[in-house]
């Protein structure tokens, strides 16, 4: 029987392996998506990594706008973080598609000016999914500018669907799953939890 020292080692050599094998450098797409509490968190928390790091970083909100949330109160005046609240609030309570298209195409001509600077290292494209489900965006000139971003530059999507043709340029792909959440059993959403 292996000692754990012995399973340690093997298991080191298994992932050094992988390690020396990744050896691309350039900027990501990753794709945070499902009907789960947490994609934002996740997304901000990478984002607030890259700061850490020194990097430059940029925000475009496309459907939160109703209310400042803790996120924008913390990171808003940060230096190295430019963060743009393009959004009327959820469809459902805007009820205006027209409304929500003009900030949708406001919100993606921001976008597509931080897609051509490459002095931002990571930039996160918040509930930009829900552009595409309700067709306030058309997806084919979204693609085309991710993929023509400057090469360093990492762009993280959240939403709970994301759109396949938008899948197969991802480099990641995160689900968050919903087994089990405390609005569904009466608990008011609270400040510094959902908002």
């Amino acid at each position: 029987m292996k000692t754990h020292q012995e399973k340690m080692a093997a298991k080191k050599a298994v992932i050094d392996k992988r390690i020396a094998k990744a050896t691309e450098e350039r900027g990501v797409l990753i794709l945070l998506k499902g009907p789960g509490k947490g994609k934002s968190s996740s997304a901000l928390g990478t984002m607030a990594r890259s700061v850490g790091h020194g990097k430059r970083c940029a925000v475009i909100q496309f459907v939160k706008g109703r209310m400042e949330t803790g996120e924008y109160k913390f990171f808003k005046d940060h230096p190295q973080i430019d963060w743009h609240v393009m959004g009327h609030g959820f469809t459902w309570e805007t009820q205006d598609k027209s409304q929500d298209i003009a900030a949708a195409e406001k919100a993606w001509e921001v976008a597509t000016k931080l897609l051509q600077d490459d002095s931002y290292d990571m930039i996160v494209f918040d509930e930009m999914s829900y552009m595409f489900k309700y067709d306030y965006l058309p997806l084919a000139p979204v693609i085309e500018a991710l993929q023509n971003r400057p090469k360093m530059q990492s762009v993280m999507i959240t939403g709970r669907v994301m759109p396949p043709d938008l899948e197969e340029i991802a480099d990641t792909i995160s689900m968050v799953k919903d087994e089990k959440h405390a609005f569904r059993q009466g608990v008011k959403a609270q400040a510094g939890i959902e908002f």
